[in-house]
């Protein structure tokens, strides 16, 4: 039995994230054993509006799986979010041949492809963000390497901390998920942890409990204090101030920022892409459309875009109460 697509369009969207690449390079390669062509979209749906699309083949994507970052590169789209931009995007692919589509991304590159799915472009998304915020998988493409960069950064931060017998507040990437900042508070054994998820919006009273936090392990002989906080609380820098006033102790804030998207991926995030970019490329073959690769309880798994998108991600109660556990 003949695939069911023939030519398979390659994207990814949204943020980077290490491991991206190892999923392009799965996705080419399967694609080429399995007898069906390959043309990358440089620039995410961007690129694909503006057909900047080129042929892959399996030397192309030589030497990328130890790479940050994206080969095809990344870009944001206001326009394919209009109608009229994802009609556009469906009659580029057909004027491409492209029949068959896989999008790495997040949430919102997942609504993308969905609106091509519906256009006939049959569509296939594999979870690319560092956030681990995409409820459906247990992985995120690019989570494991940016909690290791971050992790490997606040160890040097506290070795300085503990040396002047500071407060040191790391910022971590994380708008809306505190995934990061837990897994590295955790990790390095941070005093307090502060995640959006568990934020009331009351900025003073969160500083409050960390003022008190550091006088009570000061009186406990406590000689240094390591605050890790996602950047949707954010504030680093004048909760810094603020904590040195009310306490006398030095307290300096450290922004991590985007150094935690790049570097050479973990084994786990080019083991995990791989094997995402060649199931996605199978769902294709069989004439699977509007689907969204998993990694669920330590199987590959692929669920319906909209029951994905539609499903809710919770904090683990438990790391939270080991996290406070492991603070004392």
């Amino acid at each position: 039995m003949g695939n069911a697509v023939k030519t398979i369009g390659v994207l990814t969207s949204g943020g980077d994230a290490p491991g991206m690449n190892a999923a392009v390079r799965a996705v080419v390669r399967t694609a080429i054993s399995l007898g069906v062509r390959v043309k990358g979209i440089k620039k995410g749906y961007n690129g694909l509006l503006n057909e900047e699309i080129i042929d892959l083949n399996s030397r192309d994507v030589s030497e990328t799986l130890q790479r940050g970052g994206t080969i095809l590169y990344t870009a944001r789209c206001e326009e394919f979010k209009t109608e009229e931009g994802q009609k556009r995007g469906a009659e580029v692919c057909r004027k491409y041949g492209i029949d068959g589509l896989v999008v790495i991304g997040g949430d919102g590159s997942f609504n993308g492809a969905k609106k091509l799915a519906e256009r006939g472009i049959n569509a296939i998304g594999i979870p690319g963000t560092i956030d681990l915020d995409i409820a459906c998988t247990d992985y995120t493409i690019g989570f494991d390497t940016a909690v290791n960069t971050a992790m490997s950064a606040i160890d040097r931060i506290r070795d300085t901390s503990n040396s002047h017998e500071r407060c040191s507040i790391v910022e971590v990437m994380g708008r809306n998920a505190g995934y990061i900042a837990l897994w590295c508070g955790i990790a390095n054994g941070a005093e307090d942890i502060l995640i959006p998820e568990n934020f009331d919006g009351n900025l003073p009273r969160l500083e409050q409990k960390i003022i008190d936090s550091i006088i009570a392990n000061r009186q406990k002989g406590k000689t240094h204090h390591l605050v890790v906080n996602a950047e949707g609380i954010g504030n680093s820098y004048s909760m810094a101030r603020r904590i040195e006033d009310a306490t006398g102790v030095e307290t300096r804030a450290t922004i991590l920022g985007h150094m935690q998207r790049g570097g050479s991926p973990t084994a786990v995030d080019r083991m995990h892409a791989s094997m995402m970019g060649a199931y996605a490329v199978e769902l294709l073959c069989k004439g699977k459309t509007q689907r969204v690769v998993a990694y669920r309880n330590g199987t590959y798994v692929d669920y319906d875009i909209m029951e994905a998108l539609e499903m809710q991600k919770e904090i683990d109660p438990f790391m939270l109460r080991v996290s406070r556990m492991m603070a004392r």
